[in-house]
């Protein structure tokens, strides 16, 4: 199967939603030449993958079983998860397109369709949202991963060190999600790091900003905090 590539964004993570094995299969050949994908057929099994991993988009279906994709998208919006939402769906009337944009997806678009256009949606939404500037809200901070910063509620920068950055932009990712230790180290920190890397770092971060800007959750790990 052919489908023409424009090499315009490097290649991206995502996480696609959809029930039905044919379509499913025939999509993932398609979008893995441009992107690592986590599938999942179900909204349950992918809020637990969009709670626990970062993506550049996703792409869900509407009609899903039990917990169905409009759900998820409020789901995964109210987890305040920023990352692009492309909704496909059997559904075409105008009311179907408004309400899926309401409910938090970024674009909508109507089975059956090409895949050519899938990809180049998909394109322009990574754009648009590289193209703003992450801003990620910590209670009344602002954390702009992009800069490697943080503000304070008046304003004053914090400049964060690469490590400092990627730690919050892991946390951030998911901030309902609590990261072990061993999740943390692995996503953020050179192979051959212990877990205390970990906890120096979240000291560091915690030194330059709010003693509350990431939360020690007991015996668990830690989460992104809610400072004020």
């Amino acid at each position: 199967m052919h489908v023409s590539q424009i090499p315009s964004l490097p290649r991206g993570s995502l996480l696609y939603v959809e029930d039905d094995a044919r379509i499913a299969a025939l999509t993932i050949e398609v979008l893995s030449e441009t992107y690592d994908i986590d599938h999942a057929s179900d909204a349950e099994s992918a809020l637990v993958l969009a709670l626990r991993h970062r993506y550049d988009a996703m792409v869900v279906d509407r009609r899903l079983p039990k917990m169905d994709g409009m759900d998820f998208v409020r789901a995964v919006r109210t987890a305040r998860i920023t990352t692009p939402i492309l909704m496909l769906t059997a559904l075409g009337t105008v009311d179907d397109r408004v309400s899926g944009l309401d409910g938090g997806a970024n674009d909508y678009l109507v089975k059956p369709f090409e895949y050519d256009e899938l990809l180049a949606r998909l394109r322009a939404l990574r754009r648009g949202y590289r193209a703003e500037g992450e801003r990620r809200q910590l209670g009344d901070w602002l954390f702009t991963p992009d800069s490697q910063a943080l503000y304070d509620p008046t304003g004053f920068r914090i400049t964060l060190t690469a490590t400092e950055t990627a730690l919050l932009e892991l946390l951030t990712a998911s901030p309902d999600h609590v990261f072990t230790r061993e999740e943390v180290l692995a996503a953020v920190f050179p192979s051959g790091d212990t877990a205390s890397s970990v906890d120096t770092y979240v000291h560091y971060v915690r030194r330059k900003s709010a003693p509350d800007i990431i939360e020690t959750v007991r015996t668990r790990g830690y989460r992104a905090g809610r400072p004020s």
